[in-house]
């Protein structure tokens, strides 16, 4: 890819438009849309000007938002190829660049719009932000079941151009209520006579288009299909979503997850890219309130400052106890969330799984305090059953703690994530040293 992009900037240099032009319609795509991401902007511009208008497309939709942006603003002066540009890309790739614009850049590109796709774009930009209908396309076709087999080949091969996918024909009656979806494959193995209407079972899927876009996740991993159609509340179909775009939402969703899991604000992407005050400030609330948060740990060891001045070698283990309950409790939540996300596990499972993981993490929890029983033996014998009795139930707290937050927070209606790593450490650190130091007290008799 360096050699690549070595070879362009010395043509742009040496003004050889002819050259660049030719060598850069040689290259995919995608390793464009990675060439754009690190040339400088003036060199990205003329790039960008000399794909011809399949190249345009492909490579724009697979640029990320900022790149986008300075495309557009590159081409400023070149009202036409904007125009072009914006009609040319699937409806669902222009309505998810468009809705991260400020509203008066996103209005001003609509005009460059026909009146056909600046309808399709308002209508997408009027469902709500996490929708199913702000992700679909209309591109697509779609037959009625008296179309013979003959008649729905004729019919692809005259509107099927623009269609984001033919792997799927979707079967419509007179008012365009889904009637069934057909693959490709059905229709080839067909009698080229047969009416359509012969070869449906009305069991289609589809989705709503208000329903979040985490449902169309599911949905596609549940019925393996390469797309889905989107219906109305009245079974009309306005739209479909196709697995590419299923597959940047998974993504989008991971690393949302991911930021939250971590304590960060979801909007931190490319940690080179980002301002350092948006990383700042991205991190800095959850890591100032766990810090409010762990005065509590400090408050629990003050109360039992002489349980520590008499046994001082309880101070050696404190951290490898309280960090061994978050650990648990960590691997427990990953476990949940991503069981929750996926649909492995509903709300109503919760009691199935708390037995099971009490039991699991008390097998944990006596193998790690054999563990530090050995460390003890050698270090401090007469903590053998403190740091023992300790370790057991700091890994049976912290894992039920892990488990419990994930559904605690849905049945809030919050997105389980936010059951995040630093939140059950801070929990398990407090916990911990409550259950360390009065077991301590217990076993020593103060």
């Amino acid at each position: 890819m360096n050699e690549i992009k070595t070879r362009l900037i010395d043509l742009i240099k040496e003004g050889k438009w002819k050259a660049l032009k030719k060598e850069v319609g040689r290259i995919e795509p995608y390793d464009v849309a990675e060439l754009l991401e690190e040339l400088a902007e003036r060199d990205k511009i003329i790039i960008f000007r000399l794909l011809d208008n399949e190249q345009t497309k492909d490579v724009f939709k697979r640029l990320s938002q900022d790149k986008r942006q300075e495309i557009i603003e590159g081409l400023a002066e070149n009202a036409s190829k904007i125009a072009r540009l914006l009609n040319d890309i699937e409806p669902d790739d222009r309505t998810a660049f468009l809705a991260e614009l400020p509203g008066e850049v996103a209005q001003k590109l609509i005009q460059y719009l026909s009146p056909e796709q600046r309808a399709i774009t308002n209508q997408l930009l009027g469902y709500p932000k996490d929708s199913i209908g702000r992700l679909m396309t209309t591109e697509y076709v779609a037959v009625q079941p008296e179309f013979t087999v003959i008649d729905t080949f004729q019919h692809i091969r005259q509107y099927g151009h623009d269609s984001e996918t033919l792997n799927v024909i979707y079967i419509v009656d007179e008012n365009w209520k889904l009637l069934d979806d057909l693959r490709i494959k059905e229709l080839l193995l067909a009698d080229p006579n047969q009416a359509v209407n012969n070869l449906i079972n009305h069991q289609f899927v589809a989705l709503n288009a208000t329903d979040d876009q985490e449902e169309a996740i599911k949905m596609f991993k549940n019925y393996d299909r390469v797309a889905l159609p989107v219906v109305s509340e009245e079974g009309v179909l306005i739209g479909i979503v196709t697995f590419d775009d299923i597959m940047d939402i998974a993504d989008a969703e991971s690393s949302e997850d991911f930021h939250k899991f971590g304590a960060m604000q979801s909007s931190v992407t490319n940690p080179l890219k980002a301002r350092i005050f948006d990383l700042y400030k991205n991190r800095v609330f959850w890591l100032l309130a766990l810090v409010f948060m762990n005065l509590f740990s400090g408050a629990v060891l003050e109360s039992f400052e002489n349980v520590i001045q008499s046994v001082v070698a309880l101070v050696f283990f404190l951290p490898l106890l309280i960090d061994s309950g978050g650990n648990a409790g960590s691997q427990t939540a990953t476990l949940m969330i991503r069981s929750l996300a996926m649909g492995d596990v509903k709300m109503s499972d919760w009691y199935k799984l708390i037995g099971k993981e009490l039991v699991v993490s008390l097998f944990l929890g006596l193998t790690m305090a054999a563990g530090v029983a050995l460390v003890a033996s050698f270090r401090a014998p007469e903590v053998i059953v403190v740091v023992a009795l300790t370790m057991t139930l700091t890994v049976l707290m912290g894992s039920t703690v892990g488990l419990l937050l994930p559904f605690v927070f849905t049945k809030l209606k919050l997105d389980p994530a936010t059951a995040s790593a630093p939140l059950i450490t801070s929990i398990a650190d407090i916990s911990g040293v409550i259950i360390y130091f009065s077991i301590a007290s217990w076993y020593f008799g103060f």
